[in-house]
Formats: structure tokens, sequence, C-alpha cells
């Protein structure tokens, strides 16, 4: 293998002229001479910085719900676009009453806290870190100030993650950090949880730790369910490349942990525990999904969508493993990854406004061109802004102010053509590994680990066989899928 990769990290500057444009606002591409590194704002540090003030950004913007509209009835709260459930479920799941999760039964329509046990775990420290004192509203927003240091602080895990899992591209990781629903969403739930230790399970990966890697997984499927799907991505790589001992090491390292937070509130407080996957298999079709679009506009109610949901998913999670055993050259992680999230919201039965926070970490590894990323920002932006007019819309009464359901069908249209097209890019990736821009410095995988640059063992197309290069700068070329010296 002709070695072409070298210590400097990768400019995106000089590869994308989206983000060659943008930087004419802080004085231009970096140039020739500069100096990189040695200093204290190195990129990681820059990448957190940003994110940091993306995050403070996103919290402003939900001034307006803190001050008061959280507190004033429904529709504003949706008309500012501010909503957020952190300090409606502090009274409502029985934090503000010292309640216990999955113990105690709530007095309300939920008997149980709906959430996965490390969510809870969350939700519990962080009522145990609001002040006891005041009125409830003042209650409420201190619950909502210290879910979001607690969040900021998943943040810059996420950032420092995603920079550090492509050791040369650690600029990519400012598509996360700079990512306007990064900002809208930040605060509205716990998925920043998740998304941290997802992001940590990767950097893991990346690095050949295959058992800290499931560990990890398996904690953040104990605070969500999507992490577990990585999993499968990681099956068809693994089976393509022979790699079933680092396979199985990531799968026992998760059900591990994943037994280790869920175990003791199964045997202790069972209906409790089981609520969340009991309320997500008996939960309506709801905002923001495929299943709502077509409900509303065939006028069929769908009963029969959980059905529906799961049928596509094990569909398009099959397509996407016939693809990454077809595939000229074996898909890289992050693109595996990407799809397989992504697919699994498209088919969703509901779409909640921060769920785009489980792609956006993904997307920068995935596909780090600006262009693309932006266009498919531009899409969740029209859906979150949809969404809370809508709500506007049906609560005003005979106001009707908001947003009415044409108008609410047209965003989810946009967020699901937005999705696809990224995938799309993805995909094309993938079927033509010469125009994969992180490859192009001769890299295989870098977010690959124990999968970079190993040889393929299963494949199921003859195209796969045949070698292909990619289109590196500088005249140079790499065979991929050799082994490393060859």
């Amino acid at each position: 293998m002709t070695k072409v990769q070298e210590d400097r990290p990768v400019l995106p500057t000089r590869q994308d002229e989206v983000a060659a444009a943008g930087s004419e606002f802080i004085g231009g591409p970096i140039g020739r001479h500069a100096r990189l590194g040695g200093h204290w704002l190195h990129p990681v540090g820059v990448v957190v910085l940003v994110a940091l003030g993306m995050f403070a950004l996103g919290m402003v913007q939900k001034l307006p719900c803190y001050d008061w509209a959280w507190f004033r009835g429904a529709g504003s709260q949706y008309t500012h676009a501010c909503y957020s459930d952190i300090p409606h479920l502090f009274v409502a799941r029985g934090f503000a009453d010292g309640l216990t999760p999955y113990f105690d039964r709530l007095p309300g329509d939920m008997e149980y806290l709906e959430y996965p046990v490390l969510t809870g775990l969350f939700m519990e420290v962080a009522s145990w870190l609001t002040p006891g004192g005041g009125s409830m509203q003042h209650r409420e927003q201190m619950y909502w100030m210290v879910n979001a240091g607690m969040l900021m602080a998943c943040a810059a895990v996420i950032a420092v993650c995603v920079a550090r899992t492509h050791r040369r591209r650690p600029w990519d990781a400012l598509l996360f950090a700079l990512a306007p629903a990064f900002a809208l969403t930040a605060t509205i739930n716990w998925d920043l949880l998740a998304i941290a230790l997802t992001a940590a399970a990767m950097l893991m990966w990346s690095r050949g730790r295959t058992l800290l890697f499931g560990v990890l997984v398996g904690l953040a499927t104990a605070a969500k369910l999507y992490p577990v799907l990585l999993l499968g991505a990681l099956f068809v790589l693994c089976w393509r490349a022979g790699k079933w001992r680092a396979f199985g090491a990531a799968v026992l390292g998760a059900a591990a942990s994943w037994l280790v937070v869920n175990l003791p509130v199964m045997l202790f407080a069972w209906d409790g525990w089981k609520k969340f996957y009991t309320f997500s298999q008996e939960r309506p079709i709801d905002f923001g999904s495929v299943w709502l679009l077509i409900s509303q506009r065939s006028g069929n109610p769908l009963t029969d969508a959980n059905t529906y949901a799961t049928g596509l998913t094990l569909l398009l999670c099959a397509a996407i493993g016939l693809l990454g055993l077809t595939a000229p050259r074996r898909p890289r992680f992050a693109q595996l990854a990407f799809l397989v999230v992504a697919v699994f919201i498209l088919a969703n039965k509901v779409y909640s406004p921060q769920y785009v926070l489980w792609l956006i970490p993904l997307a920068a590894l995935a596909r780090p061109r600006w262009r693309d990323f932006l266009v498919w920002q531009a899409t969740e932006v029209v859906y979150f802004l949809g969404i809370w007019f809508y709500l506007a819309y049906t609560t005003s009464g005979d106001k009707h102010q908001g947003l009415p359901t044409e108008g609410y069908q047209l965003a989810i249209a946009a967020h699901l053509l937005g999705t696809l097209y990224l995938c799309a890019v993805v995909v094309r990736d993938i079927l033509m590994p010469e125009r994969d821009v992180v490859r192009r410095d001769g890299s295989d995988d870098p977010s690959g680990g124990v999968l970079d640059g190993a040889e393929d063992v299963f494949v199921l197309s003859d195209a796969a066989r045949a070698p292909r290069n990619a289109a590196p700068s500088e005249g140079q070329r790499v065979r991929w899928g050799t082994a490393p010296g060859d």
C-alpha cells in the first residue's frame, strides 16, 4: 500500500468550497505557512468552544419560555418556538414531589416514567441538584437550568469525540458544533446524554478498543434505544472483514453494561421498568412521522402503524446490510451507522424535533461536506418551526394563529426529503468510493478501528472484489482492501 497520510490535519478550506467561502468571515482559508498545533487553542479546543457557544445561543433562544411562556398557557411557548419537555416533566413525572422514578406510581395518566433507566437517573440527579425553596415556577426554571448545565457537558463530550474520531480530520466536527438544529433542540429533552455515550463509543472503536466500545453502546442504549443499531452496522462490516472476535467483544460489552444498569430496576420495579418499552410499542402515530402524513392525507387512522413501521425498518436495514456486503469497497463504519439510524428515524411512528441530534454527529463523520449538510439542516429548521407553529394553530381555538395542517404537512415532507437527500449522497459515496472526501488522502476507514485497512473475506458482488481507488490529491493513488505494508 502506498503511504500517503501525514500527521497534519486535513484542512476543509482546501477541500470544501463552502468551507472556504465561509472562512472569509474570519480572514480566509488557512495559508500554507500557518502554524498548526503547539497552542492551547488547537482544533479540538476550537470545536468545543464553538459547540458551547452554539449551545449557549440555544439557551438564549429559550429565554422567552424561561421567563414566562412555559407557565402561561400552551400557546406562547409554541409561537416563540421555545418549548422544552424538561420543566413540564419536573412536575408531571413526580420529580418536584420527590417521587422515585420507576418505583413510585405517578398520579396522572402516565403511571410510571416513560424513559429508559439511565435517562431516568439523569433526570433524578438533576432534581437532587435543583434548589427546593421558592415557588414552583422558580423550581421549574432551576430544574431546566441544572439540566441545561449537565447537557452542556454532554455537548462538550460529543464535540471532543467527533473531533478525535477521525484523527486527521478534527475540523469536520465543526459540522456538529455549528449545526443550527443542534442549537435549537439541545435542551428540548435529554437526548444529548445518549448521543454523548454513542460518540464516545465510536471514538473507542476507532482506537481499536472494542470491549469499551461495547460497554459505552450498552450504556447509551440504557439511555435511548437507537444506539443499539450501531451493532447491526458493525455486524455487516465485521462479517465482510471476518472480524468476529472484535464484534463478539462489542456485543458482550454492550449486553453486560446494559444489564448492570437495568437489572436492579427490572428486579425491584418491573412495572416501572417496562413502561418505556410498552409505551413505545403502544404509542399511536404521532407528530413528524411519515405515517402521520399518510394518515392525514388519506383519512386512514393507520391503526396497524406499529406493524408497518417495524416492517419498513427491518426492510430498510436489510437493504443497508446488502449494500454493505455488495459495495465496491467496504463502507466506512460512520457511513453505515448514519444510514441505519436515519432509516430508523424515517420509519418511526413519531419524529420529535430533538431526534435530529441523533444524526448530526454521525453526519459529520459520514459525509463531511458543508453544502449537503446545510441543505439537510435547512429542512430540519423548517420542521422545527413547523411543529411549533402547527401546535400553536391547534391550541389557539378559533383564533387559528399559527400553521394550518397543510403547512405542517409540507414541513414533515421537508424533513423527510432532507434526510433522504443526505442518505442518498452517503449511499452514492459507498457505491462510488472514489467520491468519498474522507478517503481522498488514501485513508480506508479512520473510524473503523480493527476494520481500517482490513482485507475483505466475504462479499456478495464481483464489483466488490475488484480494487477501487479514491481520487486522492497530489496525484497519489491508494489501493484499499490490502494488508498493511503491501
